[in-house]
C-alpha cells in the first residue's frame, strides 16, 4: 500500500502541528475544523494512522521546495546519519548539507531541524490519534493503539539516538503546557517509554504488513533499543532476534539485489513505501546519490569514501557490485541501491529513468539481515569475541547470501562491525553501530584526519535546533559544545 499524502491536516491541524507552524512542538488551531468534527468513525481513526505514516514518509524537496512548508520524514536522514561516518560524504563543501560529513553542523542547520520537526511531527500525530481511540470499533481499538505506539517509539527511538535527551510528550498537550513540550528529560526516561510502547505493540500486533507496524517490527526495533540503551539488556535481545527467526515468516532473499528491487520481499519486515512519478508519494534521495550524471537538485550525496569501498573489496563479495559503481571519467563512487525505476547505467550519460526527481524506492527500515547481525551482537555481549554455534549460524547465512561461504569458526567484535558496514552500507545504520559498539569516537577521528576534517566528540550528538530553544524561551537546553 503506498501512502497518500496526509489529507487529514486540514481537519485535524486544531490537536496537531504541521511543520508550516509557527510554533512546531506547540500544536496551535489554525482551522475552524475541529478535530471531534472529523474524528467520528472507526475509519477515520484508520485514516489518522495511516496519516502517521505519511508525517515519516515526508514530502520530496523536488515537489516541495521551500523547507519552511513541508517536513522531509526520512528523507534527509543519510545526511545525519551516513554522512557523519567514514562511509560517504557531499560531493561539494557549500551549503548546509555539507556540514554533515565535515563534523561542523551548528544549531541553526537546516536538515537537522527539520529531522527533529519530523520526528516530533510523528510523534503528535500519534499522541493525537491516541486521544481518539474510543470512537473506533471496540474490536480495533487494541491494534489501532498499539499501531501508533510502535510509530511513537520509532520516532523517539531516532531522536533519542542522535539528540540524546529530549521532550517526551504523550499526551495532546494545550500550547501553553511549555514545561512538557520544551522540558528535555533523561535519555533513560525516554527509552524506558520507548520499551513500553514496544512491549504493547508485540503483545497486540501480528505479521499481517510490511508497510505498517507488525509484530516482528516491534520485535526487531525493542532488539535494537536493548543493544543501544544505556542499561543493555541483551539476553532481552537474543530472545527477541530468537522469537524473529524461529517464526519462519521472514528469510534472505537469494540475490542480494532483489532486497533493494524485489520491494516487499521476504527479508522486508518495515519498510516506508514511495511511489514513482506520484509527487507526495515520491522521495528525492535517490536522484540526489546521482553526482557524474546528476539528476538532483544538488550536486551529489552519499559519495563513497575510499576505505568504504577498500571494505567491500575485502568482505563485501557480491554485494559490492548492487551497492556502488565508480565511474572511469571521474573516478567517482556512487550508490546503486536505491536507483530510480527506469535506470540504465550501460550508457552514456546514464539515464535514471523517466521520474528519477520522483523516486519510488522504498526506505528499508528493519530487514531480516539485521535481525540475524543482531543476533550475533546479542550473543557477543559487549564481549571482544564468540565461537557460540549460534552465532556462527546467524553470521554465516549473511555471508552465505554474499558469496562467502569459507567456514567462520570465530567471531571478532570488529568482524560483526565490518559485516554490517558492507551488508548495511547507504542504508543509515553505520552512526548508530558504531556508537553501540563504543568505537565511534576512534573511527571517526581517524576518518577525520584522513580526510583533513577537525573532529570533536561534541558531534557524537546533534545539537539541538536553535530555533526550538528561542520559541521555548530557552527552557530548551542545548548539548554541550554547541
Amino acid at each position: 500500500m503506498k501512502f497518500i499524502k496526509y489529507y487529514l491536516i486540514v481537519a485535524i491541524s486544531g490537536l496537531m502541528v504541521t511543520s508550516c507552524s509557527e510554533d512546531f512542538l506547540s500544536p496551535l488551531p489554525d482551522t475552524v475544523v475541529t478535530v471531534e468534527q472529523f474524528f467520528q468513525t472507526d475509519e477515520d481513526v484508520l485514516a489518522g494512522i495511516i496519516g502517521i505514516y505519511d508525517a515519516l514518509q515526508g514530502t520530496s524537496e523536488n515537489v516541495e521546495t521551500n523547507i519552511g512548508r513541508a517536513n522531509r520524514g526520512v528523507q534527509f536522514e543519510h545526511l545525519l546519519t551516513e554522512h557523519r561516518t567514514d562511509n560517504t560524504r557531499n560531493a561539494t563543501l557549500e551549503g548546509s548539507k555539507s556540514d554533515f560529513h565535515r563534523y561542523v553542523v551548528d544549531a541553526n542547520n537546516v536538515e537537522s531541524e527539520d529531522y527533529y520537526q519530523s520526528m516530533y511531527e510523528v510523534i503528535f500525530r500519534a499522541n493525537n490519534i491516541l486521544s481518539y481511540m474510543n470512537v473506533a470499533n471496540e474490536a480495533n481499538r487494541a491494534k489501532y493503539t498499539a499501531e501508533a505506539k510502535f510509530l511513537r517509539a520509532y520516532a523517539y527511538f531516532k531522536l533519542v539516538r542522535l539528540y540524546s535527551d529530549v521532550p517526551l510528550v504523550t499526551s495532546v498537550v494545550g500550547p501553553t503546557e511549555t514545561n512538557l513540550l520544551f522540558t528535555r528529560v533523561p535519555a533513560v526516561q525516554v527509552y524506558a517509554q520507548i520499551e513500553e510502547d514496544l512491549l504493547e505493540a508485540i503483545d497486540v500486533l501480528d505479521n499481517s504488513f510490511k508497510s505498517r507496524a507488525s509484530k516482528a517490527a516491534a520485535q526487531g526495533i525493542l532488539a535494537k533499543v536493548y543493544l543501544t540503551q544505556p542499561n543493555r539488556n541483551y539476553t532481552g535481545a537474543q530472545t527477541l532476534c530468537e522469537s524473529i527467526i524461529s517464526s519462519g515468516n521472514f528469510g534472505l532473499v537469494s540475490n542480494f539485489r532483489d532486497v533493494f528491487y524485489s520491494e516487499m520481499n521476504q527479508e522486508i519486515i518495515f519498510t516506508i513505501r514511495y511511489a514513482t512519478g506520484v509527487p507526495f508519494d515520491s522521495q528525492g534521495y535517490s536522484a540526489e546519490f546521482t553526482s557524474t550524471f546528476r539528476n538532483g537538485r544538488d550536486d551529489g550525496q552519499n559519495i563513497v569514501n575510499a576505505n568504504l569501498i577498500s571494505d567491500f573489496q575485502d568482505y563485501g563479495g557480491n554485494r559490492t557490485a548492487v551497492s556502488y559503481i565508480t565511474w572511469p571519467s571521474n573516478n567517482r563512487s556512487e550508490v546503486t541501491k536505491f536507483l530510480p525505476d527506469g535506470t540504465d547505467l550501460t550508457v552514456t550519460p546514464a539515464y535514471y529513468g523517466p521520474s528519477p526527481q520522483q523516486a519510488g524506492n522504498d526506505y528499508i527500515a528493519l530487514r531480516y539481515a539485521d535481525v540475524l547481525l543482531m543476533h550475533v551482537e546479542a550473543i557477543l555481549a559487549g564481549g571482544a569475541q564468540t565461537n557460540s554455534s549460534n552465532a556462527i549460524t546467524s553470521f554465516q547465512k549473511v555471508r552465505n547470501r554474499a558469496g562467502l561461504t569459507d567456514p567462520v569458526t570465530n567471531i571478532t567484535k570488529n568482524d560483526l562491525l565490518v559485516e554490517r558496514r558492507v551488508e548495511f552500507a547507504f542504508e543509515n545504520q553505520r552512526w548508530f553501530d558504531l556508537i553501540r559498539f563504543g568505537v565511534a569516537d576512534a573511527v571517526l577521528s581517524a576518518h577525520a584526519i584522513q580526510m583533513g576534517y577537525v573532529y570533536t566528540s561534541r558531534a557524537l550528538l546533534l545539537p539541538i535546533p536553535a530555533r526550538e530553544i528561542n520559541l521555548s524561551g530557552g527552557l530548551l537546553t542545548q548539548n554541550p559544545g554547541y
